[in-house]
């Protein structure tokens, strides 16, 4: 019998007022939905919609059927409340 060992991952998601860490031991073979949905952060923060909020690991964007490795952290993301562009842009033109 081949007796396979759980894996450390982290989810993390974060608002301007609040951050979810959390870290948890799941099975080889587990995806990022999987984690995501055994984690507790969609019942405390039910604005959360993995149809329309694209998820990652470590700032790279995957999908949720990614199958996790040991110590990945599972990033939900929000919408960006200003287009980072047009914010440089405009910290540029105060300057000059």
């Amino acid at each position: 019998m081949v007796v396979t060992e759980e894996l450390q991952v982290y989810v993390v998601y974060a608002t301007p007022q609040d951050e979810f860490i959390l870290p948890m031991r799941v099975a080889p073979g587990t995806t990022i939905g999987q984690a995501i949905e055994g984690s507790g952060v969609l019942a405390r923060y039910p604005d959360i919609n993995l149809v329309t909020q694209p998820v990652g690991i470590y700032g790279k964007k995957k999908t949720l059927d990614t199958v996790l490795r040991e110590r990945d952290r599972v990033e939900i993301y929000r919408s960006l409340v200003a287009d980072p562009k047009d914010s440089r842009r405009r910290r540029a033109a105060k300057k000059g």
